[in-house]
């Protein structure tokens, strides 16, 4: 079928999306960043210390570590099945509410846990079904959204992941206190955002006539995306996880940073005052940057913008292990990630393969997310070690994002 013969729903979209509809996809991504972080932040090490007090550390690194592993594989799989579905309710809708459920689910699961391994297979189910919500989230965007209006809903989807782990940390600490309670309160946010989604926004349907091969050989082929056939993609995935790695590298140890280098009197306010300067940053870089892209139509020079930005955060704390430096830093961080967020939406989803892979392709690229969040706390223990301790950490960080401003050069279809 060429791609003047794609049906409706794999056609590129021309028509602008409304206030509406943004906001319902907005609310269901914070949902789903809430169900996640706010475990991760809050009840998961909460539960692990009830539970094992001695090793509350290895019991929250097997869990979120066999998590991890999950999230994955349930990206690009979930990404494939909904690109494949042709029921009435739509290819998207479906996989979100059933991802929404399942993840809910698991919040369940973990809120009843009596032992690790009960809280374990909890989590697991957490993240199989919130990864797949993700995948199905992610593509709604090239499925909805036109090319000129796709770096504006970038930055909220951007806005939307640091949202929802803030309000996440709210509910389960100010909120609702216990963890127990805190489990079964994220269930219910999850599954109200995705409700809220699925129920008032159009879904297209593919046509019955559409039928892609179903032999398992087949389907297993369509999860590798070839970097020969499209280097495009695969300089963009590079960039992506290399972005990533960096900003993982340069948040995921502020705490101890605090408290161990800069001395600062009482580590949890500050990390709470940085991640407070990060945030709003943030917002105000993927709102603006978002503009001014789909305005001038061009991508990249935001991205280079970005990289030089967080860079140079990085390289602050590299050269200054000190409260004024750490505070300098904070919103450099957050104002060049919300930038970057704001075109790497748009960047991608321009790049992608085919229209009829988009959420499997998104999948792909959801690994390059979540893959930094299992190799930084492995890179920084060997560098914090062995390596030169904080100086080289930040510096590693900033190293990282510059390479991805090296490699989405090598993106040549994208301005």
């Amino acid at each position: 079928m060429t791609e003047t013969e794609l049906p409706a729903a794999l056609a590129e979209p021309v028509t602008r999306v409304r206030g509406g509809w943004t906001s319902l996809l907005f609310l269901a991504n914070i949902g789903l960043w809430l169900g996640i972080y706010a475990p991760i932040q809050v009840l998961l090490p909460e539960q692990a210390e009830l539970l094992d007090s001695a090793n509350k550390e290895l019991v929250f690194g097997i869990v979120t570590g066999v998590g991890a592993v999950v999230s994955l594989f349930a990206n690009p799989l979930v990404g494939l099945a909904s690109d494949r579905t042709r029921s009435r309710f739509g290819r998207r809708h479906p996989w979100t509410l059933l991802g929404a459920v399942v993840g809910a689910i698991g919040l369940v699961i973990l809120a009843l846990a009596g032992n690790v391994v009960v809280m374990t297979i909890g989590w697991c189910v957490v993240q199989a079904g919130l990864n797949g919500m993700l995948a199905t989230l992610t593509s709604a965007v090239p499925d909805r959204v036109p090319v000129a209006q796709r770096a504006q809903i970038g930055g909220l989807v951007g806005i939307s992941q640091m949202l929802g782990t803030v309000l996440g940390a709210v509910l389960v600490t100010v909120v609702v206190t216990s963890v127990r309670g805190g489990y079964l309160a994220c269930a219910l946010v999850v599954v109200a955002g995705a409700l809220g989604f699925v129920l008032r926004t159009k879904d297209l349907p593919l046509p019955r006539t559409w039928r892609p091969s179903n032999r398992w050989r087949d389907v297993l082929a369509e999860l590798w995306v070839s970097p020969c056939e499209h280097p495009d993609f695969a300089w963009a995935w590079g960039c992506h996880f290399m972005i990533n790695l960096g900003n993982a590298l340069g948040t995921f140890y502020l705490l101890f940073f605090l408290k161990d280098a800069v001395h600062y009197p009482d580590p949890d306010t500050g990390l709470l005052i940085m991640m407070g300067l990060y945030g709003a940053a943030l917002v105000i870089g993927g709102l603006t940057v978002g503009w001014l892209s789909d305005r001038s139509g061009k991508r990249k020079p935001y991205v280079w913008l970005a990289v030089v930005v967080m860079a140079a955060a990085a390289f602050t704390l590299t050269m200054w292990q000190t409260w004024p430096a750490a505070l300098a830093a904070s919103p450099l961080l957050g104002v060049g990630f919300g930038a970057y967020w704001a075109v790497a939406l748009a960047i991608l989803t321009q790049v992608l393969p085919a229209a009829q892979d988009r959420a499997k392709d998104l999948g792909v690229v959801n690994i390059a997310n979540l893959l930094p969040q299992v190799i930084a706390p492995l890179v920084a223990t060997v560098i914090l070690a062995d390596l030169g301790g904080y100086p080289s950490l930040f510096a590693g960080a900033g190293i990282a994002t510059l390479a991805a401003g090296a490699l989405i050069a090598g993106v040549k279809t994208v301005r």
